[in-house]
């Protein structure tokens, strides 16, 4: 038990499309808030919302992982219900569970996964704007991953950090990278330790362009070495991305979104 009482952790999944990004300001609508005014009703006093990773504006969530701490004594199920009655259509909560109070959302994670949805066809939707990024040239998923495989390890990514960025460095490790067609859409997913401020977008926007080279993992390459911002391709929409999932070590049991859908303990 925290000085608090007990530390609650929970899955969160939102639609990021009318909130100014997670973290509360004072003239914009943000997810934090929105979650602490639901979650504070439903323990009967006010609680800090603590994320395992800050959303932009516009961007998405189907496995963001939070935690608080509380004087309250709810069940599982009570947290979840309650919570959702008091919550807009556009979030939701979608698992909560008692957990140690050593247990951080943020700073436990090993790894955070994230997908970035691009509708690769000739037309628009209309009901697939806010959801994915429409890009109507057809795109090389081949030329993509040879590009994409150039960032795989620890690199100073320097090249894809914006210039908002805070991070003392800009050395990361990206554990897996993959570019998935499916159909009309194609879906990059990457795996990290860690990320700076719109690294994401930044290097979607960057595998668009270098797709198109005659040697996109040499341009890959280039890029990354050369540490150059502007060198490097254009911020991707933020309609397209989402966190995807947060891991944890198997003592904490965390569940994860599953296909997208489902959630499975770990472990």
């Amino acid at each position: 038990m925290t000085a608090a009482g007990r530390r609650v952790a929970a899955v969160l999944e939102y639609d990021g499309t009318a909130y100014a990004g997670w973290q509360s300001q004072t003239h914009s609508v943000s997810i934090q808030e929105t979650v602490q005014q639901a979650v504070g009703f439903v323990a009967g006093h006010p609680v800090e919302v603590v994320c395992a990773g800050r959303t932009d504006a516009g961007v998405h969530a189907l496995g963001q992982v939070l935690h608080f701490d509380t004087q309250a004594i709810r069940t599982p199920r009570a947290w979840v219900l309650g919570a959702n009655t008091r919550l807009p259509p556009d979030i939701a909560l979608q698992w909560a569970g008692e957990v140690s109070p050593g247990f951080h959302a943020r700073h436990s994670a090993i790894r955070r996964t994230y997908r970035y949805c691009i509708l690769n066809r000739s037309e628009r939707s209309a009901l697939q704007r806010r959801r994915a990024a429409w890009i109507h040239r057809p795109l090389d998923c081949e030329a993509m991953r040879r590009a994409a495989d150039v960032l795989l390890g620890e690199h100073d990514f320097t090249a894809f950090r914006s210039k908002e960025c805070q991070s003392k460095t800009a050395v990361r490790r990206i554990e897996s990278i993959q570019v998935m067609p499916d159909g009309a859409y194609v879906w990059l997913e990457i795996s990290a330790n860690g990320y700076l401020h719109h690294m994401v977008r930044n290097i979607v926007g960057t595998l668009l362009d270098v797709q198109l080279e005659a040697d996109p993992a040499g341009a890959m390459r280039a890029l990354l070495a050369g540490r150059d911002r502007h060198a490097a391709g254009v911020t991707a929409p933020s309609c397209g991305l989402y966190l995807w999932r947060v891991d944890y070590h198997a003592e904490h049991r965390i569940p994860v979104p599953e296909d997208g859908l489902l959630l499975r303990p770990t472990g």
